[in-house]
């Protein structure tokens, strides 16, 4: 990197690559904590009361941003790389999925914070309404977020295959990712770790090889 423009360094492989490990990283702490803090079906508002658990609740909130800025810049890095050469249709889908699961990671995060905010200010709430904010947010990330993460698996791992950057292993670890996200009737808590290992395992291939999807470049005759 030494001796590159700033902006070029920051649009390189290496970039995403450490991007989507910072990612991979805190993702993986946020659903250890939240569901560790929260176990089973959420239906009881005994984490609230706990400090422990509470604060395990806490600290996933304030995470949640950092993952959300280093998977958009994950996502930023590779839509450069790729440039105007890419098909729109798999631009349009790898973007726009990524996007909605950075969204539906906000909107857990805010209800979460609303939550503890209520309880730290002693505002009485009912348990029932406590109930369902945390069973929507886990509806929000264990079904809508993961469906979403699955089809920007789907559509990172056909843009590897079109373009012969990935090798097939990784492609065919993107498929099954994807798959068990996609189809799965419920997605357990466990099985939302198959995105961020494969973000993870994309990122450390892309680190080590220096290599990532880009646009072809035209050779000029003559």
């Amino acid at each position: 990197m030494q001796g590159q423009p700033i902006f070029q360094q920051l649009r390189n492989p290496a970039s995403a690559a450490i991007a989507g490990i910072i990612f991979s990283v805190i993702l993986i702490a946020v659903l250890v904590q939240f569901h560790t803090a929260v176990p089973g079906g959420g239906v009881t508002t005994d984490w609230l009361l706990e400090p422990s658990r509470r604060q395990g609740v806490t600290t996933a909130v304030h995470l949640i941003p950092f993952a959300g800025i280093a998977f958009l810049w994950f996502i930023g890095v590779i839509r450069t790389r790729l440039g105007d050469s890419e098909d729109r249709l798999f631009s349009t889908v790898f973007l726009g999925s990524g996007l909605l699961f950075v969204a539906l990671l906000f909107v857990t995060a805010s209800m979460l914070a609303t939550a503890l905010a209520l309880y730290e200010r002693g505002v009485v709430v009912q348990a029932d309404t406590v109930v369902a904010m945390v069973l929507l947010t886990k509806s929000l990330m264990g079904v809508f977020g993961m469906r979403m993460a699955a089809v920007f698996t789907l559509s990172v791992s056909s843009i590897g295959l079109r373009t012969a950057v990935l090798p097939r292993w990784l492609t065919a670890l993107g498929y099954l990712a994807a798959l068990i996200m996609l189809i799965s009737p419920y997605i357990s808590r466990w099985a939302q770790m198959a995105f961020p290992l494969w973000v993870m395992v994309f990122s450390v291939h892309a680190l080590v090889s220096g290599r990532l999807p880009q646009r072809q470049t035209a050779q000029v005759s003559g």
